[in-house]
């Protein structure tokens, strides 16, 4: 297939691409190199796909409307799968506006490409952060998802509906993907398995929310990428089942689908903590601090409808997870 990856810079967009071009597909890459955080690691990464004669890197920004265009126009992409976004739910707080530009004008910019290129099937990343204010767990695609704490959850909840507007208007078949919190080699330095790792290595203490008292959903790289990869191949139609009288917000009547992709197992925050201190062999100063704005206590994902329709489930650890980015961090930083 010929691929597009937006994001391909990225923890996730890079890790997914790698797979793509291993498995023999073509795939043209699209980041904007901002420096929300370190630009070399960004960098890094592009330069493990490099070597890959099937894989074409653009520096460009999804805002950018007119060579958004023609990025479509000159290129015949099968499959896009949108994973650029301006990240993170606390610096939502401190830079709204480069949530709208990348994640709702950027977003309608990769809708209109789609819809003009004759695109299969969009696949776009949206967030367990959609679920806001609701504490049923666990957490499922089924449920209402209308009350965000943060304008980056805002954002994610709206690229759902801008993307099922282009598939009932157009009949663009569109898969939205929640991502509950992802770790592994290669991540983000905003999270808390980098920031965690960094701080204990220096001495320094970390910073604990709500006293400790949360709970993740953490999800290894791997699994993310394996059910980005099983939800591509999986092009989904119209489901003759969904009614408007009593309309189930993750299916609809045209090729729409939303499912989470999580581990299914909500792991306490100091049991996190405490897999790093035994990773590492070396205990954590810590900090605890009340609840910052914008965060929940708990996430848990409900999988379902994932493991009916693609037949996956995530099963990676935690404790092996984050082993692994230990032993990536070390020899990276070295």
């Amino acid at each position: 297939m010929n691929i597009l990856i937006t994001g391909a810079a990225g923890f996730i967009g890079s890790a997914l691409a790698l797979r793509l071009l291993n498995d023999g597909h073509r795939v043209w890459g699209i980041d904007n190199l901002n420096d929300y955080y370190d630009v070399n690691l960004k960098k890094n990464r592009l330069a493990r796909l490099s070597g890959y004669p099937d894989f074409t890197f653009i520096l460009l920004d999804l805002a950018d409307r007119p060579n958004m265009a023609k990025l479509f126009e000159e290129n015949a992409f099968d499959c896009v799968v949108n994973l650029a976004a301006q990240a993170g739910v606390r610096y939502s707080l401190k830079n709204p506006a480069s949530y709208v530009d990348s994640n709702l004008v950027g977003f309608g910019n990769i809708l209109e490409g789609c819809r003009h290129g004759g695109v299969k099937h969009l696949v776009f990343a949206s967030s367990s952060s959609v679920y806001g204010l609701n504490t049923h767990m666990p957490f499922s695609v089924r449920h209402n998802v209308d009350h965000p704490v943060s304008l980056y959850a805002a954002s994610k909840k709206a690229n759902e509906l801008m993307a099922h507007s282009y598939s009932y208007l157009y009949n663009l078949p569109v898969t939205g993907l929640r991502f509950f919190t992802v770790y592994g080699p290669w991540g983000r330095p905003d999270m808390a398995l980098f920031l965690f790792t960094k701080a204990i290595l220096a001495g320094q203490p970390i910073k604990v929310f709500n006293n400790g008292e949360m709970q993740r959903d953490f999800t290894y790289i791997d699994d993310i990428v394996e059910g980005v990869v099983r939800v591509m191949h999986n092009i989904p139609g119209p489901d003759p089942a969904w009614s408007g009288k009593s309309p189930v917000p993750s299916r609809s009547c045209v090729p729409y689908r939303i499912y989470n992709i999580g581990n299914n197992e909500p792991v306490p925050l100091m049991d996190f903590v405490h897999a790093i201190e035994d990773a590492l062999g070396k205990k954590a100063k810590i900090d605890y601090l009340p609840m910052q704005a914008g965060d929940v206590p708990a996430t848990w994902a409900d999988v379902d409808d994932l493991i009916a329709d693609t037949g996956f489930k995530p099963e990676t650890s935690v404790k092996q997870g984050i082993r692994n980015f230990v032993e990536w961090y070390k020899e990276y930083y070295a």
